[in-house]
């Protein structure tokens, strides 16, 4: 019995070590080596391309071919797109504008500002505007000044005047026209020193001298500035009075530097007072001046606007809003624009829920609007509004736009 037991041991063994070699290591041998005739015919290969002395040549079929490389996509689900709000804009050319806001503040229309000097030396005898700050009319007494000049220049015309009626005759006639040229020239004077027409006309009428001559207004306004004191000596050239017409006035608002190329003469704005609330004043810039400032960084802006009754006060602060008209550009949502400080991205609809990050060079400012440059065309369709969620997924999944060349 314990024969039989060895003989059928024996027996498996056999049949397993049969097993093994059909299926493991007959496999090994048929694909790990070679036949001993293939191991024969490579040296002749070899050798036949030896005989020849160059090595074989890959062919035309063979060259490598570049593949471009698919644009990577994030994938986000139409109900997940849903779920976190992310809508939708076509990138189209539009009619950008933009607003430009910034402060201004009033000022006196340099255009209507007058100056009353003294002409000539003298002293102020009677002062009828003794206050600044009052309103003139045009023509309303100033100041009364006593000037020995003056009073030499009306003894002049008086006596020229008594000699122009000399006798008749051949000679008087020559001294009549004497006296009259003689005469003209002491008006011119008179008219010079800033005397009146009227004032004139009464010292030839009345034939007296006036010891002191009135100084009325060039303008009417408000007198802004008051030098003159009662009994106060003037040179000639000394500024006496300065007078503003502020029936119509200046706004003057600071423009930062990077602002400035999109503005020019002409352009509407739109100003506010907080001393008004709910008025609005419509106007246009009249000026841009040529200089910056180097501390603000800023350059002046102007603006002219009625001021009817005279509520607007120099030195008033308002606001100012001046609409830039930017023209037809190709542009999309800001909101659309990722920007990372050293690129902006921006998400483009592939469909079947997959968006693709493309990075893309921008332009100027509208509102609510970014003009685009490079990296888009008309009618392609991005993601408007969640564009940081998306952001956020493309982040999760490593998806990053292609990397220029």
């Amino acid at each position: 019995m314990r024969k039989n037991l060895i003989y059928v041991a024996a027996g498996l063994v056999v049949v397993l070590l049969a097993a093994l070699y059909m299926t493991g290591w007959g496999l090994k041998a048929s694909t790990g080596s070679s036949s001993p005739a293939v191991k024969a015919a490579e040296p002749a290969v070899q050798g036949s391309h030896a005989s020849h002395g160059t090595p074989p040549q890959p062919s035309p079929a063979a060259e490598t071919v570049p593949v471009q490389a698919e644009a990577p996509a994030v994938e986000i689900p139409p109900e997940k797109q849903q779920l976190i709000g992310v809508k939708k804009a076509a990138v189209e050319v539009r009619m950008l504008q933009r607003t430009i806001r910034t402060s201004g503040k009033i000022e006196v229309d340099e255009r209507r500002l007058k100056t009353v000097n003294a002409k000539v030396e003298g002293w102020i005898e009677r002062l009828y505007v003794d206050f600044a700050g009052r309103y003139v009319r045009k023509g309303e007494p100033l100041a009364e000044l006593y000037s020995p000049e003056l009073v030499a220049t009306q003894q002049e015309l008086v006596n020229l005047l008594k000699w122009g009626k000399g006798p008749a005759g051949a000679a008087g006639d020559m001294i009549q026209r004497d006296a009259e040229a003689l005469v003209e020239a002491a008006r011119q004077r008179l008219r010079r020193f800033d005397i009146s027409e009227a004032q004139i006309r009464e010292i030839e009428q009345s034939g007296q001298i006036r010891r002191t001559l009135t100084i009325t207004s060039p303008a009417a306004g408000y007198v802004i500035q008051k030098t003159a004191l009662q009994g106060m000596k003037v040179a000639p050239g000394e500024k006496l009075f300065d007078i503003a017409d502020l029936s119509s006035v200046w706004v003057v608002a600071d423009i930062y530097e990077y602002e400035l190329s999109s503005l020019k003469v002409g352009d509407p704005a739109t100003i506010r007072l907080s001393y008004f609330p709910g008025k609005e004043f419509r106007s246009k810039i009249d000026y841009l001046y040529p200089t910056l400032s180097g501390e603000t960084r800023t350059a002046k802006a102007r603006f002219s606007i009625p001021n009817d009754g005279g509520r607007l006060k120099p030195q008033m602060f308002a606001s100012v809003e001046i609409a830039v008209a930017l023209g037809r550009k190709l542009s999309i949502p800001a909101e659309a624009v990722i920007e990372t400080g050293t690129r902006a991205v921006v998400y483009v609809d592939r469909g079947d829920g997959y968006f693709e990050p493309r990075e893309v060079a921008l332009g100027a400012r509208g509102e609510g609007y970014r003009e685009v440059l490079k990296g888009l065309k008309a009618g392609e369709t991005v993601a408007a509004s969640a564009a940081f969620l998306v952001d956020s997924e493309a982040q999760i999944k490593g998806v990053k736009p292609l990397e220029k060349k």
